[in-house]
């Protein structure tokens, strides 16, 4: 398993051109150029309008100047959803509705991108995560279960793995085919739909002719089984799934989602699901 210590500088690599290009479009921004505009909001995928969160600890301010500055950045689409302290007491963590974090100086006039560590004794602390982490068990936790198709064990259900899944993905059909050893070791699993081509790719349809079916358990297993389904239609929730995939910055499947909101991308092998789980 990869450490901290390498997934830091990792992403310390793989997010200095972006940090650069954040604080200078952030400088031009202040001048209100609108070309600079443009070149902040193609940092951000999908922008989704969210009201922006309380939180007293940020000075007022601060929140008044960011949100006007983003709003006016992304042309009203991109908002903050949380702004807070940081561990640094001239620092504040910024929630955006993409589910990016920044992070700003008290005075506003600069934004970083990347995430925070603090060292410990025993190494380094990813404390963005914590936020994502939230956010993503906030998310799942807002879907009803009868949206979902569950594969549950018999016995006693020692934990619950939330999975978005394509029909057509090789790797999903693994996981799949590890079913039966998985729910014997007390692990309940939730399907959540991710045709990874969206509302143009084949396995889209696929998917709502599983969920609109009698027999979802059946049906999916059969489509993952590469078996041809008859074509369905219903209001289904694969659209919603989909979209909340994005949200989420999943783009590849099968995604698993841990109770404590941990997103592992990718096949993961039982044994390895056990000790993950810490199930006994």
């Amino acid at each position: 398993m990869e450490s901290n210590n390498s997934v830091f500088f990792s992403a310390l690599k793989r997010t200095r051109l972006n940090i650069l290009a954040v604080i200078e479009n952030w400088r031009i921004i202040m001048k209100i150029n609108i070309k600079s505009v443009m070149a902040l909001c193609s940092l951000f995928l999908t922008l989704m309008p969210i009201s922006l969160a309380q939180n007293s600890a940020a000075p007022q301010s601060l929140r008044e100047k960011l949100v006007q500055a983003i709003e006016f950045a992304s042309q009203n689409q991109l908002q903050i959803i949380s702004l807070k302290a940081t561990p640094l007491s001239t620092i504040y963590e910024v929630e955006l509705s993409t589910g990016e974090i920044l992070y700003s100086d008290i005075s506003g006039d600069y934004l970083f991108v990347g995430d925070m560590y603090q060292t410990t004794g025993s190494g380094l602390l990813n404390l963005s995560a914590g936020t994502r982490q939230i956010r993503t068990q906030q998310k799942i936790a807002a879907i009803p279960e009868d949206e979902m198709i569950i594969f549950t064990p018999e016995s006693e259900i020692k934990a619950t793995l939330t999975v978005f899944t394509d029909v057509d993905c090789t790797y999903c059909r693994a996981l799949h085919r590890d079913m039966a050893t998985i729910l014997d070791k007390g692990i309940q699993v939730r399907y959540l739909a991710y045709p990874r081509g969206g509302e143009n790719a084949e396995s889209y349809e696929k998917m709502i002719s599983v969920w609109c079916s009698d027999d979802r358990h059946k049906t999916l297993t059969q489509a993952k089984n590469g078996q041809n389904l008859p074509e369905r239609d219903c209001e289904s929730p694969v659209l919603a799934h989909y979209l909340l995939g994005n949200e989420l910055g999943i783009s590849g499947t099968p995604a698993l989602v841990f109770p404590d909101g941990r997103l592992i991308p990718g096949y993961v092998e039982v044994d390895r699901l056990v000790t993950m789980l810490q199930v006994d």
